[in-house]
């Protein structure tokens, strides 16, 4: 018999924004910024088609992307001031 795949579960879990927000930033590698809620709220508004079903969240579906948004709107930012 199979054993249930614990991370692969946590990993597809459906997640509001504040408890995306927690996994998202826990075990983070140093190198990478921590990201905020309202940094997740952009990153909802930018890339709507990745919310068309429901409005949850999941490390699946979203981690990654955040990963790689994340510095390039920070930079835009530290550039518009």
């Amino acid at each position: 018999m199979k054993t249930p795949d614990l991370d692969r579960e946590r990993s597809e879990q459906k997640l509001t924004l504040p408890a995306f927000l927690k996994a998202y930033n826990q075990d983070l590698p140093p190198q990478f910024p921590q990201v905020t809620a309202p940094q997740l709220r952009q990153f909802k508004k930018t890339f709507p088609a990745l919310f068309k079903e429901d409005s949850s969240w999941s490390l699946d579906q979203h981690r990654k992307k955040v990963m790689d948004w994340l510095p390039l709107h920070l930079n835009s930012l530290s550039e518009n001031k």
